[in-house]
């Protein structure tokens, strides 16, 4: 049964709230690392164990969450996946050592899990049908700006204080998140009570989605398969996902409802989430990297850059909830968000090194409206056949889609930009040799500036290497996140027939939980 008037709206606020919390932190920390890394004296693949430890544990809860809902009780789930994200904070804020604190951030990956949805059920069945487009609208929010703004919080966190804020700032949000669910969201009925725990599947999930993750998050830094738990990882991830598959579909109490998968438009959209993910964390892992270490921004610089993208995203949500609620296929919006995603990767490829905060407003904005037309229309296809409790396990389904398609988009750009930056470093090379005018003269031009500052031949000369070599490095760099940026952008746009797979239904209401 839908709540009206304020409860409604406080319910709503109280959701996103909670999801901001764990969205926001899946971005936060990357900025921080170097300094936690500085500060705990370790090396830089053992502190990204902070990340990936939370990936991990995430991606984990994140297909058992609708079974978890149902079990315990959506609201009591809820109330202690944020009760536990915030006792968590503190003790990674208050962490003395490394250990200490990727165990702290497994166990917070853990809770975050839980949130989002857990959430986005709660948010569907608050609101009435005719208004759940808006719902999902207002929901997405959080789900596209928080990854997107994490960064800049982080940075800014950073200018004005140490790393231990970043997991302190959680705390206040997650006391009044706890607060207003314990207050105002309605109980639902446990329907799980009594019934016999799948441990296998239980077993099962855990080591073929944490293998996998680990693989995806580990495996460019690790050079793939030439590390023996790469492959270990790797065999025990497909075994692990086959024998899933099996034991779900066979026993009568699962913990991830495989027959869900029956509805064309459920997989399908699972498959486009996938896609969604792919690009949202993709181009955010990207293009900090490219701005900080090609063009030399500070982090601070840009998350600001960010920051206005994320805010065309939030003026747009509400409309997006409007006009599928007037009736506008979402099929249409997604593609006019697909191409405009795939218009921003464009822009960005035709980069340059004389590239300046400028040249990245207008990109950065399309790629904005393009995330407000992509969420809310592909989670309302990919969820609109879905009914009663099918709902809870459709979004952890879909959710934890768009999460591994982030990381199997993280870890595709990072192998391709290894991959051809080798590739461009051997072809600009070839221009190297004093039979090309255009690099003698460049050499020459070295030599003579640093001449004029008063180094002997020799010496102008050593210098005029290694500034050439500098040179190198750059138009490498440069070309190899161009090549991300063009892959990225195509994937994204032949992508596009897979929405017209989906079912077109005059008004697609996600609809509503029967609990």
């Amino acid at each position: 049964m839908a709540e009206k008037g304020f409860k409604k709206w406080i319910i709503t606020f109280t959701v996103i709230t909670a999801s901001l919390l764990e969205l926001i932190d899946t971005t936060i920390v990357n900025v921080a690392l170097p300094q936690i890394q500085g500060n705990l004296g370790a090396t830089l693949e053992d502190v990204a164990w902070l990340s990936t430890g939370y990936a991990v544990a995430n991606v984990i809860i994140l297909p058992m969450s609708g079974w978890l809902g149902s079990r315990f009780g959506r609201k009591n789930y809820f109330l202690f996946s944020i009760i536990m994200f915030t006792i968590t904070s503190f003790l990674c804020g208050n962490a003395t050592g490394l250990d200490e604190l990727i165990l702290f951030r497994i166990l917070q990956g853990v809770a975050g899990g839980g949130l989002i949805s857990t959430a986005q059920a709660i948010l569907i069945e608050t609101w009435p049908r005719e208004d759940i487009g808006i719902a999902t609208a207002l929901f997405g929010l959080g789900a596209v700006v928080g990854p997107t703004v994490g960064p800049t919080i982080g940075g800014y966190i950073l200018d004005i204080s140490t790393w231990p804020w970043i997991f302190y700032v959680n705390i206040p949000v997650g006391i009044l998140a706890a607060y207003l669910t314990y207050t105002f969201v309605r109980s639902t009925p446990k329907d799980g009570k009594g019934m016999p725990i799948d441990w296998w599947g239980i077993i099962l999930l855990a080591v073929s989605v944490g293998s996998l993750q680990t693989v995806l998050e580990k495996g460019e830094s690790e050079d793939w398969f030439s590390t023996g738990y790469i492959i270990v990882l790797t065999v025990m991830s497909v075994v692990g996902v086959l024998l899933f598959i099996w034991r779900e579909t066979t026993t009568d109490h699962p913990i991830v409802n495989f027959k869900i998968m029956r509805h064309r438009s459920f997989s399908v959209g699972m498959f486009t989430s996938f896609i969604l993910g792919f690009g949202l964390y993709g181009s955010v892992f990207v293009f900090p990297i490219f701005c900080q270490n090609l063009l030399g921004f500070s982090p601070l610089q840009t998350g600001e850059l960010l920051f206005p993208g994320g805010l065309c995203t939030i003026l747009m949500m509400p409309f997006i909830g409007i006009m599928l609620k007037k009736g506008i296929p979402a099929q249409f919006m997604a593609t006019i968000g697909m191409f405009m995603f795939y218009v921003f990767c464009m822009m960005l490829s035709k980069s340059t090194l004389q590239s300046g905060t400028g040249d990245f407003f207008l990109p950065l904005v399309i790629r904005g409206f393009g995330m407000a037309l992509l969420f809310v229309p592909l989670t309302t296809l990919a969820i609109q056949d879905l009914k009663g409790a099918e709902i809870g396990q459709g979004s952890g389904l879909n959710n934890m889609s768009r999460q591994l398609g982030g990381s199997f988009g993280i870890a595709a750009l990072t192998t391709l930009i290894h991959v051809r930056q080798g590739y461009h470093r051997t072809n600009l090379l070839t221009n190297v040799n004093e039979y090309n005018p255009a690099f003698s003269e460049r050499f020459e031009g070295f030599i003579h500036n640093f001449m004029g500052k008063g180094y002997g031949y020799m010496d102008a000369k050593m210098l005029a290497t290694k500034a050439l070599e500098g040179t190198i490095v750059k138009q490498t760099l440069l070309l190899t996140y161009n090549d991300a940026y063009w892959i990225a952008g195509m994937i994204m746009l032949c992508s596009i027939p897979l929405l017209y797979l989906q079912k077109f239904k005059k008004n697609a209401n996600i609809p509503v939980d029967v609990h």
